[in-house]
C-alpha cells in the first residue's frame, strides 16, 4: 500500500461519537450529543410525506427549491427586517456543517489565516486545514465566554482572510450583544480584506427576552458575511441534515461553486416540507425560545440539588456545569467516569479548544430532551 499522509493528522473520531458510543455500551442517559429526543412538528412530518408521495424524490435544484428559498427570504425579513434576494443570496445546504465548509473554501486560500474564538465547534478547524490555511485561536473569557475584542484585533494579520463568530454559542450558550456587533464592524472596517462567517444555528433559541443580534440586522456586516443557519436545530430534526447560507450575491456565487461539487443538492422532499412549515407555522420558531427556556429553567433548578454547579445559559440548548465539587479529574476523564460509573453521558469542553484553560472543570449537558429523559439523568446525578 502507498504511504498515507493524512490531510487531518490531528483529527480522530469526534468526541460526540465517542461519548454516544460509550453511552450505548453502558446504557447511560445520553445528555452528550446535541439532538432532541422528542418528535418533530406534525405538520413537518405530514408535509414530508406529501412531498414524497407527490414525487419530489429526485435531485433538487443545486441552490435549493425556489419555494424554500423564498420562504427563507420571507422569514429573514419577518425576523430581522431585511430581505435577501432568494435567487442570488440564499443557498440550501446539507446541514450547517456543509455550509461552513463551503464558506471557508469559497474564499480562504492556502497560506491564509482564519480567526476562530475558543471554545469553538469542532468542524471549524478541519475545514480550515483542508483549505491549507491556518486557524488562529483567540480564547473567550473562561467564565463568561465573552470575547475580548482587543485580542481579536491583535490576532488579525495581513494573512487573515476570515473571522468566524458563533451566537448563541456552542458549547456555552453565550450570546453576542449589539455592542459586540459594533466591535466586529469596527474590526472589519479596519481590515477590508477580511470576510465574516457567522454561525447562527441556534438563532431562535434565545432566552430572558433577549434579542438575537444576527449579522443580517447590520448592513455593514452582512455585505461581507456568510450567515449560516440550521433547520435541524429549529425543527428538532437534526438527522435530516438541512441548513442554509445567506450571503451577498458575489459571495454566494463562490459559495455555490464549492457546494455544487460537494453535495450538489440537498434532500429534496425535506425542502418542500420546510417551505410549507415556515410559511404555515411561523409560531413554531417564534415560540421556540420560550419552549426551551422552560426546559432550561427546570433543568437548572434540579441541577442545583446536585453537587454540580450550573452556569448561566443565555441561549442554545446546552447547559455547562462546573463539576469541581465532585471531582478533580480532567474533563475527558470525568465525562468518561460519569458515563461508565454513574450512567449519564456528558461532553467535555477541552475538545472545543486549541489550548484548554488550566484547571477548568466544566462539562456540557444537552437539555433538548423530554422531561422523562432529564429526570432519569438527574436521579443519577443526585447520587454523585
Amino acid at each position: 500500500m502507498p504511504t498515507i499522509v493524512s490531510k487531518l493528522p490531528k483529527v480522530g473520531t469526534t468526541i460526540f461519537t465517542v461519548m454516544s458510543q460509550l453511552a450505548m455500551e453502558h446504557q447511560a442517559v445520553n445528555l452528550g450529543q446535541g439532538f432532541p429526543d422528542f418528535p418533530v412538528p406534525d405538520l413537518l412530518v405530514e408535509s414530508l410525506d406529501r412531498a414524497m408521495r407527490a414525487g419530489h424524490n429526485q435531485y433538487a435544484p443545486m441552490t435549493g427549491i425556489p419555494a424554500l428559498r423564498q420562504a427563507i427570504a420571507n422569514k429573514t425579513e419577518r425576523v430581522y427586517g431585511w430581505r435577501p434576494n432568494a435567487d442570488t443570496e440564499v443557498t440550501v445546504t446539507s446541514g450547517a456543517t456543509e455550509a461552513i465548509f463551503n464558506a471557508i473554501h469559497a474564499v480562504v486560500h492556502a497560506g491564509e489565516e482564519v480567526v476562530v474564538l475558543d471554545p469553538c465547534y469542532d468542524c471549524y478547524e478541519p475545514a480550515i486545514e483542508l483549505a491549507e490555511a491556518t486557524a488562529v485561536h483567540v480564547a473567550l473569557d473562561p467564565q463568561t465566554f465573552a470575547p475580548d475584542w482587543s485580542k481579536v484585533r491583535a490576532a488579525i494579520t495581513p494573512r487573515t482572510r476570515m473571522l468566524m463568530i458563533n451566537s448563541p454559542h456552542n458549547p456555552s450558550g453565550a450570546m453576542l450583544s449589539a455592542a459586540d456587533m459594533a466591535e466586529v464592524a469596527a474590526i472589519l472596517r479596519d481590515n477590508p480584506n477580511v470576510f465574516l462567517l457567522s454561525d447562527e444555528v441556534y438563532e431562535h433559541i434565545v432566552f430572558d427576552g433577549a434579542r438575537h443580534e444576527s449579522v443580517l440586522r447590520y448592513p455593514e456586516l452582512r455585505e461581507r458575511a456568510f450567515v449560516v443557519s440550521s433547520f435541524g436545530k429549529t425543527y428538532h430534526c437534526t438527522g435530516w441534515k438541512v441548513g442554509y447560507c445567506i450571503a451577498p450575491a458575489a459571495l454566494s456565487a463562490e459559495f455555490r461553486k464549492v457546494h455544487q461539487y460537494n453535495t450538489f443538492c440537498t434532500f429534496a422532499p425535506a425542502q418542500h416540507a420546510f417551505a410549507e412549515m415556515i410559511e404555515r407555522e411561523p409560531a413554531h420558531y417564534e415560540e421556540l425560545g420560550a419552549f426551551y427556556q422552560a426546559k432550561r429553567d427546570r433543568f437548572a433548578a434540579q441541577l442545583r440539588e446536585t453537587r454540580l454547579k450550573p452556569l448561566h445559559v443565555p441561549g442554545g440548548y446546552f447547559q455547562l456545569v462546573d463539576y469541581s465539587a465532585v471531582s478533580d479529574l480532567d474533563d475527558l476523564a470525568f465525562c468518561r467516569w460519569l458515563t461508565t460509573e454513574h450512567g449519564v453521558a456528558a461532553i467535555p469542553l477541552s475538545p472545543f479548544y486549541e489550548t484548554p484553560p488550566a484547571g477548568q472543570r466544566l462539562a456540557r449537558l444537552c437539555f433538548a430532551k423530554n422531561d422523562a429523559t432529564l429526570d432519569a439523568a438527574l436521579a443519577r446525578l443526585r447520587k454523585l
